[in-house]
């Protein structure tokens, strides 16, 4: 998800930096659609100074995966994996499947591709269920990035189903699981197919509001037979010291176990920003949306003659309106679509959206 130009690249993720040395003469300041970082954070604890300055304690790592188990439902500790950030677990864990071809529904986060090929796997976007039989490792992201959209049960079953008959392992992102926007729970794939080989990825960047802390986790589910090896090798990862960052750690019990209350107000303000984007996105010339059920993105579809990529780049040029293109995402061929974060207020949705408008008429009327 990077687009170029003479003065170097822009990836996605809010790299307003990027932005300024690429336009440096559009206007400022630049409104940031682009990046999933929460402005409303969770209300984390205060820690000791000593935790900065003293090893990380085994015992204490060792409780920590207790909690996130108990939480998650997973039968023990040694089912769980944390370390800092969830994106630095893709790459460790897939290479623990035996090199073969991964599956990654799509359109969606292109970390996850990236991590796969790392691990030596020929990756596959897929777009139809069916075709996860052809694969080794499925990855399933619910909610998804960027579309918002979650998974049926139905769905899940027919995934589950795939992976008994196939032999596949689950990577199941669902780091955006408290985030849903509709009527109705989340429902874990690990849920529906307990006997599955499963790693469910969590952690406190999306739900808790806190990505500065780089606190993520796997959690291993499936049938003893299926999982222990796997399990061994996760083991053997974290005997070469993969761990969470020591301080940072401290934040999962008060996390998990603390209130949950702060996700009242964060899925109120995400529905009404939500309706919004979706609102004007369906009222606006060249644009349309499928309404997102969960997490904190949209997905746009451009009726426009060239590339998303261009569109994205002339509009950061001319309206310093920074997003996403499509197109980073896997998008089905031919298609053209732009990611948005509604995280910001209305206010500042409103003159973004005022401004996208006033550049789908200026360059496509």
């Amino acid at each position: 998800m990077i687009f170029h130009s003479e003065a170097g690249s822009l990836e996605h993720g809010g790299d307003l930096a990027a932005a300024r040395r690429l336009f440096p003469h559009a206007p400022q300041p630049f409104i940031d659609l682009s990046t999933g970082i929460n402005p409303h954070p969770y209300p984390l604890p205060s820690l000791a100074a000593n935790v900065f300055t003293q090893l990380p304690d085994s015992a204490a790592q060792i409780r920590l995966r207790e909690i996130a188990a108990r939480t998650y439902g997973a039968p023990s500790a040694t089912h769980v994996v944390c370390a800092p950030g969830t994106q630095i677990l893709l790459p460790l864990l897939a290479a623990l499947v035996p090199p073969g071809r991964a599956g990654v529904l799509g359109p969606t986060y292109s970390e996850h591709a990236r991590a796969a090929a790392l691990a030596g796997h020929a990756v596959i976007d897929v777009r139809d269920i069916d075709e996860l039989r052809a694969v080794d490792l499925a990855v399933v992201v619910n909610p998804n990035n960027p579309t918002g959209a979650m998974c049926s049960r139905a769905m899940l079953e027919e995934i589950a189903e795939l992976a008994r008959r196939h032999n596949l392992v689950i990577f199941a992102d669902e780091i955006y699981d408290k985030l849903i926007l509709d009527d109705g729970a989340h429902l874990s794939i690990a849920a529906v197919a307990p006997d599955v080989p499963i790693v469910t990825f969590g952690g406190l960047s999306k739900n808790y509001l806190a990505p500065g802390w780089r606190i993520g986790w796997g959690i291993v589910s499936g049938e003893g037979a299926a999982v222990n090896s796997y399990i061994e090798g996760i083991h053997r990862l974290l005997r070469a010291r993969l761990c969470a960052n020591h301080p940072e750690q401290y934040a999962i019990p008060a996390a998990l176990n603390g209130s949950q209350d702060h996700l009242i107000e964060v899925r109120q303000k995400l529905r009404s920003r939500r309706d919004l984007t979706v609102n004007w996105a369906n009222n606006t010339p060249r644009v349309s949306c499928v309404s997102p059920r969960g997490a904190f993105y949209a997905y746009p579809r451009l009726d426009i003659s060239e590339g998303d990529e261009v569109f994205v780049k002339e509009l950061c040029r001319k309206k310093h309106v920074l997003v996403v293109h499509g197109s980073g995402f896997g998008q089905k061929p031919g298609t053209r679509h732009f990611r948005i974060v509604f995280l910001p207020d209305e206010q500042i949705l409103t003159k973004a959206y005022a401004a996208i408008g006033e550049f789908l008429n200026e360059r496509y009327s």
